[in-house]
């Protein structure tokens, strides 16, 4: 086991500028297409599962490299959750997809991560992988754009780029990382996959139930329902953690596709989320939902102590942008 150390490094190609904003029109141009067959909304994570509202508690006694922008005092916030799908389009629960769970954190005054003056908000991004399919943005947006079109694009891109071989290994890795089981939103782990600073330090997010797992099978058909399930009677609770970078190696901050190794650099708990029950179908929860999904949720909202940092990261703060603009999100 490693300290956390100050001396991560961000690496930032001289044409990275060009390349996001070329990303950016690309990405554009499917929620465009998209928001046709569906209505106004995201590109990524279009479909929301449920809007909820929650209390962020920060933990006291943090060790001092921890005690950076939010955490920097045990205090208690208002926040909003978005609960959602990550695909492009509006599909069944069913359907294989990365699970995305973002955080709001209300109640903020301080210099932002934009720059722009002042922030009330901390978003956190999270989904229920660890690591990303890809170490740079690149290949990703490749992936979304072929994906959009059809199966037979996918198919196309991913011999194109990979080969016969490696083009289906890759496709058959896609397959296993979207089919990955899935208990539910309440009982599943969720991560930022890719590091935000921490002050001078550098670390990423995880999400995890406090209570143990239950042993149940979720309902696949809608996902939503175990939620009004869990919340009906229950409050539901997860601990907000943070893993530092400790070396280049161990803990890449450019390279999205290595899962930081727990052994090196274990997570420390920060703050705790929890969820009061609430009655989902009630009409304060769906006027509340409907702002929700009216709400800009970004890694970039975010106070300049927890930057996002990396080059994933960096192509999300231009991508992002123009998805919001064109939605018309605030």
């Amino acid at each position: 086991m490693k300290a956390p150390s100050k001396d991560w490094k961000e690496d930032i190609a001289s044409d990275e500028e060009k390349k996001f904003n070329e990303y950016a029109e690309k990405i554009a141009e499917i929620q465009k297409k998209k928001s046709v067959a569906f209505g106004n909304g995201r590109a990524l994570h279009r479909k929301m599962i449920c809007g909820l509202r929650a209390k962020l508690q920060v933990m006291d006694n943090l060790p001092e490299y921890a005690k950076q922008g939010l955490f920097v005092k045990p205090a208690s916030y208002d926040t909003l959750i978005r609960i959602s799908n990550g695909g492009v389009d509006v599909k069944p629960d069913a359907v294989p997809d990365i699970r995305g769970f973002a955080i709001k954190v209300l109640g903020q005054n301080a210099p932002s991560a934009l720059g722009n003056g002042n922030t009330q908000n901390q978003d956190f991004t999270l989904i229920n992988q660890s690591a990303f399919s890809f170490p740079k943005s690149a290949p990703f947006i490749a992936l979304v754009l072929a994906a959009s079109e059809s199966p037979f694009a996918l198919l196309k891109h991913m011999i194109g780029t990979y080969g016969l071989i490696g083009g289906f290994q890759k496709i058959a890795k896609t397959v296993k990382t979207f089919g990955k089981p899935f208990s539910g939103f309440m009982t599943e782990t969720f991560h930022s996959a890719a590091p935000i600073a921490c002050g001078e330090y550098a670390a990423r997010v995880r999400l995890i139930p406090i209570a143990a797992k239950p042993n149940l099978t979720p309902n696949k058909s809608d996902l939503s329902v175990d939620i009004k399930n869990a919340l009906a009677t229950e409050t539901v609770e997860f601990n907000l953690q943070l893993q530092f970078f400790v070396d280049e190696k161990i803990t890449p901050v450019e390279d999205a596709s290595v899962d930081w190794l727990e052994s090196e650099s274990p997570y420390i708990t920060v703050a705790k989320l929890v969820i009061p029950s609430q009655n989902l179908d009630s009409a304060d929860a769906k006027t509340l939902a409907e702002k929700i999904e009216k709400t800009l949720f970004d890694p970039w909202n975010a106070l300049l102590a927890h930057r996002p940092l990396g080059d994933v990261m960096r192509a999300r703060k231009v991508v992002y942008y123009a998805s919001q603009k064109q939605r018309g999100a605030n």
